[in-house]
């Protein structure tokens, strides 16, 4: 029974960094009007698939699926959790007891090759948005969420240390 306490530990802190990670988007939308990825197409690319359709170009032409905004809310949260769990194999368990913001922030960054090599290709905007009209613009946005991520990890892990 242990070994499953670590797992919903890193569940918890999954869940609170992908929170703060949704709340910094938030924040840009409302006080600087920066769009954040709506993840009813995450959902839709994830039940295409189901038909043999993985690249879309681009995604938002790929029809309507029903329930792709559920899913891809829900979808977003568990890649949180699976992170925050790839990232527990990488720090130990003893990480949890005394989180440092420097591994998870690191891993934060490292993460956004997710997005930049397989969700941005498949989405249809090619590898980390190369031939979109400002690539680097959307680079530094995916790499600032994603180092956000990172924060959250540390954070939310600060805050599951004080229970």
């Amino acid at each position: 029974m242990e070994s499953y306490i670590p797992f919903f530990q890193y569940a918890l802190i999954g869940i609170g960094a992908t929170l703060i990670m949704d709340l910094w988007a938030l924040t840009l939308r409302r006080a600087f009007g920066v769009p954040s990825l709506d993840f009813a197409l995450v959902g839709r690319w994830v039940l295409h698939m189901r038909h043999g359709i993985w690249f879309h170009n681009p995604i938002t032409a790929a029809p309507y699926q029903q329930g792709e905004r559920p899913l891809g809310w829900l979808l977003h949260y568990a890649i949180g959790v699976i992170f925050a769990a790839a990232f527990g194999i990488f720090a130990g368990t003893t990480w949890i007891m005394q989180p440092t913001p420097t591994p998870p922030i690191i891993f934060g960054l490292l993460t956004v090759g997710f997005p930049f090599l397989i969700m941005q290709p498949a989405f249809g905007a090619g590898i980390a948005t190369a031939p979109t009209p400002s690539p680097g613009k959307a680079r530094v946005k995916s790499l600032m969420t994603h180092l956000v991520f990172g924060v959250g990890l540390w954070l939310s892990a600060m805050a599951l240390a004080q229970f």
